[in-house]
């Protein structure tokens, strides 16, 4: 378990201050994969204050797939970073149970490492033999289907394709809580749809959290649990919407359009407000 905590500070009279060491959180965890409680996160010092999110509170429970949406600047990536440990809040706490791994839009593969060596890596970080591996190496390939491609370099293969190695690998890592920023935002609809699909049975599969960002209503709506609308900066939770769609569900059905519709609505206001 991973848990960052700071004082609320006084934002906008006096820098912002170092965060400490990990320490106890104000709300305990219970049985939520992530609990994120008032989180604030402002960028700058005072006089030339940036703030990214305000006083954030979202608790994920174990084995939920939440999609986070909003308009551009919003903080979604910047509360998967916060969640993902590459950031620390300015004020609140992150709780995570487990380990996570995070996903971007790009696949940031290894160029000069082939789609097993890519997942092998991962595996190796683990102090893993060379024979264990390599077996563990072709299963997870052959779980995002790419059996045969296994010898093929990052730019042999389609953004799919690259994008299911990145998959791979982040499962290499045995995490609990799988974070993705927008993995799926510069591939064609078709192939979209088909990642769609292989998303949901690994994640049912293998048991993951999931937050996902996206700017794409109608995919939030296909894949999420739950979809919760982030205000325009600085980032708060406006809505938080339950999906009680019957999986399987298809992107194109009327039952998907018309929540992503209601969805959609909402997310104009924002953007008016904002830019009023």
């Amino acid at each position: 378990m991973t848990r960052l905590e700071v004082p609320d500070p006084q934002l906008v009279s006096e820098p912002v201050p170092e965060v400490p060491p990990p320490g106890t959180g104000s709300r305990a965890s219970g049985t939520s994969a992530v609990t994120i409680d008032a989180v604030t996160k402002v960028y700058g010092v005072v006089g030339d204050a940036v703030p990214a999110l305000d006083h954030i509170s979202l608790d994920v429970a174990p084995g939920q797939f939440v999609c986070l949406l909003g308009a551009s600047g919003c903080g979604k990536s910047t509360l998967l970073n916060l969640v993902a440990g590459l950031d620390r809040p300015t004020a609140g706490t992150v709780t995570v149970q487990g380990r996570t791994t995070l996903m971007f839009q790009e696949a940031a593969l290894f160029p000069w490492l082939t789609a097993r060596g890519n997942v092998e890596l991962a595996l190796k970080l683990q102090k893993m033999g060379k024979a264990e591996r390599r077996a563990r190496a072709g299963q997870l390939l052959s779980l995002v289907h790419l059996e045969g491609f296994d010898s093929k370099l990052p730019h042999e293969l389609s953004g799919g394709m690259r994008q299911r190695v990145q998959l791979a690998r982040s499962l290499a890592q045995g995490v609990d809580v799988l974070l993705m920023d927008e993995p799926f935002g510069a591939l064609d609809a078709m192939t979209r749809d088909i990642l769609h699909d292989e998303l949901e049975r690994l994640w049912q599969e293998q048991g993951l959290t999931i937050m996902f960002v996206t700017h794409n209503v109608r995919e939030a709506v296909r894949l999420g649990d739950r979809v919760v609308l982030l205000s325009s900066r600085p980032g708060r939770v406006v809505e938080d919407y339950p999906i009680e769609i019957a999986r399987p569900r298809r992107i194109e059905s009327h039952v998907v359009a018309d929540q992503a519709a209601e969805i959609t609505g909402r997310l104009r206001e924002e953007v008016r407000r904002h830019g009023d």
